[in-house]
């Protein structure tokens, strides 16, 4: 059974929210130059400030609700999602998956992009952008671990009840491990895998094996990791421990989320300077709202004793922003590599900061999986 669903925030919820806001007891600051010691007491307290005085929920819940959104259940836990169908008799569908700490807000700009491109040439998808389970409005599933796979099993399966055949796939971050594994699950459905910011990484053996060379350029490329805040390990550890804190606390919530988002998008000062304030701010209420931070941190909870999927080699992938040759050449160890641009520099949160770039290059993919002109180690195949 699917039923139509539609955002509406309690206003009590809303009004605490702005209380919480403006009571925020602020800690003393500790001495460091800019982002040395995490978020700035400064650029912080302006962001609330925002937050609790200029940003208007009711107006963000409205953009959110002019896309149709449903939920169903699925082995007994409801999953929300949002389904645009576009006008267009030729449009394919598309599963867009999000990532960690974002939810279904992050397709938020791209969505009418790719349903009615203003370009009638242009391939249209229709769009489906599922909450992933544990994050938003979909429940983590209970009495059993969370993984991709059993994730990716639910995508299928709601696929399957939309009524879809063929169908492609899309991630970042997370969703770059899911799209990959719906593929792996329904091989007959997919028709491509599209994904941003690379494919997998090279195994403990792959980086034992490199060369010096190559060993020296991937620690070159990966060494922002060791300098920034290793949030696998916090939250492997102690998952429960901080969801009390980002449950009570906005403003703790909001820093979390402003450190990953600095983090993560580090072509710019501020995160604010590459993606919409108030589509970030809308992101973070989503998780204020449902109280999901805490749950949606089993990509790194539950994965403390096994490991994300490398990949599949049956259906086609495309990669944005998948970095230097080293990484591609570590990729197709596992997956079908047809398309891996070299675009400018790009962030981690490419949908939500470049989100026509994103666009252009999902519908590039797509156009070649659609006419069969891709290439994979230097021949031409067809996966019509």
């Amino acid at each position: 059974m699917i039923s139509p669903f539609t955002i509406d925030i309690p206003q009590p919820d809303v009004d605490d929210l702005r209380r919480r806001l403006r009571d925020t007891r602020w800690p003393r600051t500790l001495p460091g130059e800019g982002w040395d010691r995490g978020v700035p007491m400064d650029y912080l307290r302006r962001i609330a400030g925002h937050w609790a005085e200029a940003f208007d929920w009711r107006e963000a819940e409205r953009q959110l609700n002019r896309f149709t959104q449903f939920t169903t259940e699925i082995d007994g836990d409801p999953l929300h999602f949002v389904h645009v169908r576009s006008s267009r008799e030729d449009a394919v569908a598309l599963l867009l998956c999000h990532g960690w700490p974002n939810s279904f807000v992050e397709f938020s700009r791209t969505i009418p992009l790719l349903t009615e491109p203003e370009d009638p040439t242009a391939p249209a998808f229709h769009v489906v952008v599922p909450s992933i389970p544990g994050f938003g409005f979909s429940a983590l599933p209970e009495g059993t671990k969370t993984t991709v796979h059993l994730v990716a099993q639910r995508l299928v399966t709601l696929m399957d009840r939309l009524g879809y055949r063929r169908y492609g796939t899309q991630g970042g971050d997370l969703g770059a491990y899911l799209a990959p594994e719906v593929a792996t699950i329904a091989p007959d459905r997919v028709i491509g895998v599209h994904v941003d910011g690379g494919l997998g990484f090279p195994t403990d053996d792959d980086i034992a094996e490199m060369s010096p060379s190559d060993r020296a350029e991937y620690d070159e490329l990966t060494g922002w990791t060791s300098s920034g805040l290793d949030h696998h390990a916090l939250l492997r550890r102690a998952p429960q421990t901080m969801s009390y804190a980002w449950a009570d606390s906005p403003v703790g919530l909001l820093a979390w989320h402003l450190h990953k988002f600095k983090e993560f998008g580090y072509l710019t000062e501020t995160p604010d300077e590459a993606i919409d304030l108030d589509q970030m701010l809308t992101n973070v209420s989503i998780y204020w709202f449902t109280g999901t931070e805490g749950t949606s941190s089993w990509p790194m909870y539950e994965t403390e004793k096994s490991v994300f999927p490398l990949g599949q080699r049956t259906v086609p992938s495309g990669v944005y922003g998948g970095g230097p040759d080293l990484f591609r050449r570590y990729a197709e160890k596992y997956n079908t590599i047809v398309h891996w641009p070299q675009p400018e520099p790009v962030g981690h949160f490419i949908a939500m900061e470049q989100p026509q770039n994103h666009v252009a290059d999902i519908r590039a993919f797509f156009e070649k999986v659609r006419l069969g002109q891709v290439m994979h180690s230097g021949r031409l195949i067809d996966h019509r």
